[in-house]
């Protein structure tokens, strides 16, 4: 199963220069999971493999090699989950929480580029190059972080080959999603770009408030959505006034609730 090392714990109020902090001795095994504490854990572990490489599920035989070689970090609120100046030697994936990834300036700001919330890939390709990380990344709150080590990843692929086939989509996907949002920053223009955020993140409204539309919840810093659109904060500002004004969003705290759905996706569209 997966060995389990904790971070120190204690928050930091700005991220540290380290990656993942590891501890100095490796973990003891994990003992035998019996029980239906045990089957809970195994599924849960399924459901988060399952949830990084898609449909198909998985099977038995690659969950449980993933398991044994998969190495499980807890990370403070506030501290470095990626550097940019670390090599990179495994596949590091989210399990629980949530982290920011984006840049750390020379002066030490961290600047947002987007949210990631478990289970979901980091960093699927900087080991496969043998290379630094290729982003910053810092955890938003405590989580949970899973490193796959590439060597003896590769070595097991060659016993799996369909789970190797679900890597290469998996970075193909990754690919296309930076192809997507590169045309978006380049042909989109501000008004398009915040609609189409804000219809990525809709939720059905909940019953007990009406059951109607979509409500989107702001987890983010508004400068940090300002950075992820390439906008300044003063323009998200005018921009979510203008949707207001439309009749399109209606604004409460860290609460949007979308009041014409139609009317959002024209304005992504445009």
């Amino acid at each position: 199963m997966e060995s389990t090392v904790a971070a120190p714990t204690g928050t930091a109020l700005m991220p540290e220069r380290t990656g993942i902090r590891r501890a100095t001795t490796a973990a003891p095994s994990a003992a035998p999971l019996r029980g239906s504490r045990g089957r809970d854990r195994v599924a849960d572990l399924a459901a988060m493999w399952n949830a990084l490489f898609g449909s198909p599920e998985l099977t038995p035989a690659e969950v449980d090699m993933l398991g044994s070689l998969a190495l499980t970090h807890t990370v403070s609120q506030g501290a470095s989950v990626l550097d940019r100046t670390q090599s990179a030697h495994a596949l590091v994936a989210l399990r629980e929480g949530e982290v920011a990834v984006g840049f750390r300036t020379t002066d030490g700001t961290f600047r947002t580029e987007r949210i990631v919330r478990g289970p979901s890939w980091l960093d699927l390709s900087s080991a496969w190059l043998d290379e630094t990380h290729a982003m910053d990344a810092i955890a938003s709150t405590l989580s949970t972080v899973v490193e796959l080590p590439r060597e003896a990843l590769q070595a097991q692929l060659a016993y799996h080959p369909a789970l190797a086939q679900r890597l290469i989509r998996s970075l193909a996907l990754e690919v296309q999603a930076l192809a997507v949002n590169t045309h978006e920053l380049m042909h989109k223009d501000a008004p398009a770009r915040l609609a189409q955020w804000l219809r990525q993140r809709c939720e059905p409204m909940p019953e007990d408030a009406g059951g109607t539309g979509a409500v989107v919840h702001l987890h983010e810093r508004k400068r940090d959505v300002a950075s992820q659109l390439a906008i300044t904060p003063e323009t998200l500002s005018r921009l979510m006034r203008s949707f207001t004004t439309q009749g399109v969003i209606a604004v409460s705290g860290y609460t949007v609730r979308v009041l014409d759905i139609t009317a959002l996706e024209r304005l992504a569209l445009a």
